[in-house]
């Protein structure tokens, strides 16, 4: 197995939103605000190479929404799929498996394109086939009024309408299971959104955890610290608290899907609780 972070491009949210009820004062000194009181995101995905399969965690928002809907999300730097892909000597059509952890817009766009003729949308990976479970796709297909303005049913439905759509198996009732011979494990978690799944991934010795939304930054590790996106905050903190002190306690490198300057971080448990420890460079990690 060989893994390689690929780059799928640079946003910003509101900072307000981000942290939910934490004052300004407080979380901008770790993630440190604009005049407009915009933070910077990263869309940071994982690639897998696992024998002959070459598997996609997550793809960013993709291009092919309107100049007004990206306006909203101030896009800065020149990453992209397609060229972090090719610096590793990959091409989209290589892709076997994409692996959403959920189907937000910022986690699923970049998995449908528009058609040749700009009449409709098709895969974007041609090759691959599309995981989620059927418990999130269904929450995702007939979303609440929250969460609708995530939910965008043309990074959605083409997946089903492909054929190329395929559900997780998990068993009833458990939080952690192994991704159907995708070459690693999955804890599923409820705060967020319904069933977000999170990898885990053992690379090298090492624990490797895709922490797509559920730890969004480093900025994010105080337990009360939770985005204001989050349909069940109140969830999300045991949620958080349980996987953090594991974390710390087990050694985990935690992969930070929307950090833009922090790659890899572990954690350090101290008197005030599960605390960042160290930030490191996926190459200086897993060379």
């Amino acid at each position: 197995m060989t893994l390689y972070p690929i780059e799928a491009g640079n946003f910003k949210l509101d900072g307000g939103a981000m942290f939910g009820v934490v004052p300004k004062t407080l979380w901008n000194r770790t993630n440190p605000a604009d005049s407009n009181n915009m933070i910077d995101i990263a869309a940071r995905c994982l690639l897998i190479e696992n024998g002959d399969r070459l598997i996609l965690i997550d793809t960013g928002m993709g291009d092919k929404q309107s100049e007004k809907f990206f306006s909203y999300y101030y896009l800065w730097g020149d990453n992209n799929i397609d060229k972090s892909l090719k610096k590793y000597g990959f091409h989209r059509d290589d892709i076997t498996d994409v692996f959403m952890t959920h189907l937000h817009f910022d986690h699923c766009g970049g998995s449908i394109q528009w058609n040749k003729n700009r009449t409709g949308y098709e895969p974007a990976f041609k090759n691959a086939r599309f995981w989620s479970t059927k418990e999130h796709w269904d929450w995702a297909t007939n979303p609440n009024d929250r969460e609708k303005a995530s939910f965008l049913k043309e990074n959605i439905l083409p997946m089903e309408e492909s054929g190329q759509l395929h559900f997780i198996n998990r068993a009833k009732g458990a939080n952690f299971s192994e991704a159907d011979n995708l070459g690693f494990g999955v804890l599923f978690v409820d705060g967020h959104t319904d069933k977000q799944m999170i990898p885990h991934i053992n690379y090298k010795g090492k624990k490797l955890v895709f922490m797509a939304d559920l730890l969004p930054t480093a900025g994010h590790i105080p337990l009360p610290y939770v985005m204001g996106y989050d349909t069940r905050p109140l969830l999300t903190l045991p949620e958080k608290k349980l996987f953090l002190e594991k974390a710390a306690s087990e050694n985990y490198y935690l992969f930070l899907e929307h950090d833009a300057h922090n790659e890899i971080i572990t954690l350090k448990n101290t008197e005030k609780g599960v605390r960042h420890d160290k930030t490191h460079a996926f190459s200086e990690v897993f060379n």
